[in-house]
This record gives C-alpha cells, structure tokens and sequence, in this order.
C-alpha cells in the first residue's frame, strides 16, 4: 500500500498547487491513497465545503485538520456528513464531526496535540482508547498528528510505536528531515511541512508577519504569492500493517 500523506494546504496557492502536482504523483509512484491536511485551505485559515471539495476533485481521499477547523463556520453542517473530512479525535466528544475514517482497508487518525497548541483530551489516551474499542482494526493505520512541540510529536510516534503504520506531524508548515523507521515498524516524521506560497512565512504575506514582529501589535496576515511548493511524504506500508519506507516528497512550480 503506498499512501501520499501531504502537508498543511495554505489557501487558494496551496489548492493550485495540489490541483497541479498531485494527478502527476499519483501515477508516477503508484499511489493508493492520499491524505492531506486542509485545515487552512479557505483563505489560508480554516475549510469550507468548497474547498474541501477542490481537494477532493484533485485526487484526495481523505482530509484531516487540526486547530483551525472550526475558522470558517461553513464547514460546521458538513461534518457529519458524507465529505471525508476529520477533526481531531480528542477533540471534546460533543464536537461535530468523527476523528477517524475506515478507507480501502486504512484507518485515518485526526489527533491534535496539548503543548503550546490548547487544551485538548490526552491524544495518547484517546489513541489507546480507539485502538482498544474498534472491531476489526485494520492492519494499515495512519496517524496525522496536529502539534507545535517536537517533543510531543517524537513521544507519540514512540508511544505508538509497533500498532499504527505511520505517524505523520503537521501543524507548523515546515518540513522537517527526519523520516524514518521505528524499531517496532512504524514510519515517523514530525513534520511533513505545507503546500503553499515559496516566498511567504509559513504560507503568510512576508511583509505582513514582519509588521506584526516588529511592531508587537495585532496585524492582519493574508496568504503569500507567487509560486508555490508541494510537500509530502510518501509512505510505503506491507499489507501486515508495518512501513516498509518513508519518502520526502517536493514539488516547486516554476519561475514565472
């Protein structure tokens, strides 16, 4: 089974730029199925049923997302229904929507992480907790894993180690390097990085950010321009659920 897992979505640069590489990934490296996190793909904060739809008609099979979810309250009646879209699982349990999905064989996990992100229910407990109750548990697990702190990140990939096939970070749109196998066969990486502007500040107008630093004071933030990257990682995963293989997976339009 071979799973794309693609970075953070940034607004309408980050949909072209999924739009334009990801048919072409697809048939280059044989791909089954395809995550990616489109939790700031309206507007570069927030999802609507639009684009969520956009994402969907480009060859994603699965959206998840994290913190922002909630930002544009389009989405809210749509949670529950047919879009596969996740939220958190440790979300509160009153929220709308679910945390996982059951597709082509592979469960998709939505966690968000506690440390300098919110206060959320204990994503090691509510992991535990799914994994012990669903029956049959497929054997392909994938977990995108919503978090600021590396540490965090690191310790669930361990604490996971062995019962899920991969745990894939995103949150801080940038895209770490270490991609590797655990001991027990899980795939690891803390960050799988954005599908955004090149030239922004984690997907946002430079100048804009700047301002906001520099003069310590609430600033408007719009999404980047000019072109845009793709960033992934390819995940190679035995029918027994362990990873064979993780792959960083970049794609850059060219220069106007």
């Amino acid at each position: 089974m071979k799973i794309l897992a693609i970075g953070d979505v940034i607004g309408k640069p980050g949909r072209r730029a999924v739009q334009q590489f990801l048919p072409g990934l697809i048939s280059e490296l044989g791909v089954d199925l395809v995550i990616a996190n489109g939790e700031n793909s309206a507007h570069g904060i927030g999802i609507t049923a639009n684009t969520a739809r956009e994402l969907i008609d480009s060859g994603v099979d699965v959206i998840t997302t994290g913190n922002h979810v909630w930002a544009q309250r389009d989405i809210i009646p749509y949670m529950d229904g047919d879009l596969p879209i996740l939220r958190p699982l440790n979300f509160p349990p009153e929220a709308p929507g679910r945390g996982y999905i059951i597709i082509k064989n592979t469960m998709v996990v939505n966690l968000i992480g506690r440390v300098f992100i919110g206060q959320y229910d204990c994503p090691f407990r509510a992991m535990d907790c799914l994994l012990s109750t669903v029956d049959p548990l497929p054997k392909i697990i994938v977990v995108d894993f919503h978090a600021e702190a590396t540490s965090e990140k690191v310790a669930l990939g361990r604490y996971l180690d062995g019962r899920v096939s991969a745990v894939c970070g995103t949150h801080t749109h940038i895209g770490t390097t270490d991609g590797h196998l655990l001991p027990k066969g899980t795939a690891y990486v803390t960050d799988i990085g954005m599908v955004g502007p090149v030239d922004s500040i984690i997907g946002d107008d430079v100048d804009n950010v700047l301002t906001s630093f520099l003069v310590g004071m609430p600033h408007r933030l719009s999404v980047g321009k000019g072109r845009s990257a793709l960033d992934a990682a390819l995940l190679d995963i035995n029918n027994d659920g362990k990873a064979r293989s993780i792959k960083r997976i970049r794609r850059e339009e060219a220069e106007s």
